[in-house]
């Protein structure tokens, strides 16, 4: 399967926000890095992150554009609330084993009444 393609399915799985179906797109020890965020890593790790995140607040990412250079995908994406980010997702033997998102985590808190942070 190509990026691209991956890519595309994992957007179906995170709309759905089924962890399940979206751990299963990241390699065993495969690595997640929202920039905002710890870095997460191992399949199991990655799946509880997107539960408690799909559990906190309802989530959905369209897509602005999907980009492929070998191994690699690239997704813009935007919310309805006006939210915009990016994420870099390198796919090797069909499964995630890196991916990498920026966006603003404070604008994300503050649209979906989230706590914010005391730090």
């Amino acid at each position: 399967m190509h990026p691209k393609e991956l890519v595309t399915r994992w957007v179906e799985a995170f709309n759905a926000a089924d962890a399940e179906a979206i751990a299963a797109f990241y390699a065993e020890d495969a690595v997640n890095h929202q920039v905002a965020e710890s870095l997460v890593q191992g399949r199991d790790a990655i799946r509880d992150m997107f539960a408690r995140e799909f559990a906190s607040a309802e989530m959905v990412c369209l897509v602005e554009n999907i980009f492929e250079d070998g191994e690699w995908a690239i997704l813009e994406w935007k919310d309805p609330l006006g939210l915009r980010g990016c994420g870099f997702f390198h796919v090797q033997d069909d499964q995630i084993v890196f991916q990498r998102g920026y966006w603003d985590k404070l604008s994300f808190l503050r649209m979906h009444g989230l706590p914010l942070p005391t730090e």
